[in-house]
């Protein structure tokens, strides 16, 4: 079932890069949206898959907008995110 989810951290074309590639083996076409804030993000996905979904945002640095984190999460998932963006900006092609 094709979902949308709000996804936090997410600021540019890099990390909508490393959020599409990252999901698409898994999940299929990914749709990102970075005129909506918080940002979404839209894919197929299935309900027994939710967990293994927000684990993956979770590694990337983009938690869901409804992630119950900690502070030290929190600070590790936007310090992964500056990562991930750079990793996307590069790895366009």
């Amino acid at each position: 079932m094709k979902q949308t989810f709000e996804v936090l951290n997410v600021k540019c074309g890099g990390c909508a890069n490393t959020l599409k590639k990252s999901l698409q083996e898994s999940f299929g076409e990914v749709a990102v949206d970075l005129e909506s804030e918080p940002r979404t993000i839209t894919l197929e996905v299935e309900e027994e898959r939710m967990e293994e979904l927000r684990r993956k945002l979770i590694s990337l640095g983009y938690p869901m907008a409804d992630e119950d984190l900690n502070s030290l999460e929190k600070f590790g998932a936007t310090a992964k995110s500056f990562v991930s963006c750079a990793i996307g900006k590069m790895d366009k092609g």
